[in-house]
């Protein structure tokens, strides 16, 4: 198996869609490094400079994805 692509989720407390995009990836067997972007300012500003203003913030590989998109995800993963 081919090595995965490096997944970040940036997250904020009571983000229902952090919550959906965590459990997505456990379900894949998808690992990740979660930052929480209220604790975190540097990482809060790369997502908006990536023009992502709310969370889930997803970066895969070099790709930025704003919002929770299952599809550009397992694209981008390269799984089905």
């Amino acid at each position: 198996m081919s090595q995965q692509k490096r997944v970040v989720l940036f997250t904020a407390p009571g983000c229902i869609w952090c919550t959906r995009a965590e459990q997505f990836f456990k379900k894949n067997k998808i690992k990740y490094r979660k930052i929480d972007i209220s604790k975190d300012l540097k990482a809060a500003k790369d997502c908006e400079r990536h023009g992502c203003r709310g969370v889930p913030v997803i970066l895969v590989g070099s790709r930025w994805i704003c919002g929770f998109n299952e599809s550009a995800i397992k694209k981008e993963l390269g799984i089905k």
